[in-house]
């Protein structure tokens, strides 16, 4: 059976709410959010969306669909609150659960709103996440879980550069490049594992939306989402059973588990992140290569 969720990860009312990670002297305040809702409207959206955030000095992407929405965007504390405002003068993106973070500069370099046939791209038009997903576990659940040794196999359903930088500890490792090969992917897991409770996870927990699905419709019986994904545990839960960093999908590269920017950087030649051991290999060669690109 599928099972419809709905929940906040963080409330916001006039002012957006600060959490772990909040740095009162940081220039920046970073949230990003998702919904899977219909959006019939997204052109006549587009334009007067992207207007309004350059007019308050944001900067990051929206993403619009006919699915859904997904944003991740950078600004002073009082431009992401105006948005927020704005946003919830419709109904159908009031209180989108958000997750936060705080840095010293601009983590983009743009603003734009794009209209893509997914806020999440698998190429699957049966699944609608709107209509039903999987069941979502709390952090702090999913923590006692580890903490107490329950029998839980735990999947990652990021891409392999992402899973390189950070990981839960003992989590499956589905060795994808691109979400679009997730559904494949799962095929190729063992019978014996369906019976098995499954967490799965990702940055922020847009794509456990989809994931659930494919995994429920492939006969696996107790399916669960990371409620807010990494980012959501950091805030909740710290570094608990984790191991590295989280890559994210701006100029900051990765995210310790206290929310905090790491050394992490981009390759400038391939674009595979590169944490600080990378940096220091031989093969390393600033503005040049790395030892990704060697190999």
């Amino acid at each position: 059976m599928h099972h419809l969720r709905s929940y906040p990860l963080v409330s916001i009312g006039k002012a957006l709410c600060l959490g772990k990670g909040a740095n009162l002297t940081a220039r920046f305040v970073n949230i990003s959010g998702y919904r899977f809702v219909s959006i019939p409207d997204l052109v006549e959206m587009r334009w007067p969306l992207r207007d309004y955030c350059v007019d308050l000095g944001l900067k990051g992407t929206i993403l619009l669909s006919k699915e859904g929405i997904n944003y991740f965007l950078a600004g002073s504390q009082d431009s992401i609150d105006k948005f927020l405002a704005h946003m919830d003068e419709d109904e159908r993106f009031r209180d989108i659960p958000l997750k936060i973070s705080y840095s010293d500069h601009q983590p983009f370099k743009r603003m734009l709103v794009r209209l893509k046939k997914e806020i999440i791209s698998m190429g699957n038009d049966e699944v609608k996440p709107e209509e039903f997903t999987g069941p979502s576990i709390s952090p702090k659940e999913f923590k006692s879980w580890l903490d107490d040794g329950k029998e839980v196999i735990v999947l990652d359903t990021r891409n392999d550069y992402e899973i390189r930088m950070g990981k839960f500890q003992n989590a499956v490792d589905l060795d994808i490049q691109t979400f679009r090969q997730f559904p494949n992917a799962i095929k190729e897991l063992p019978d014996e594992m369906k019976g098995i409770p499954v967490v799965m996870y990702c940055t922020g927990g847009v794509r456990c939306e989809k994931a659930s699905v494919v995994m429920l419709d492939e006969g696996f019986e107790s399916v669960f989402q990371l409620e807010g994904g990494v980012l959501g545990y950091f805030e909740e839960c710290g570094g608990s059973h984790w191991e590295g960093e989280c890559f994210v999908f701006d100029r900051r590269v990765g995210l310790g588990p206290d929310l905090e920017e790491t050394d992490s950087i981009l390759c400038y030649a391939c674009r595979e992140p590169l944490i600080r051991e990378d940096q220091l290999s031989e093969d390393y060669v600033f503005e040049q290569s790395c030892p990704y690109c060697i190999t």
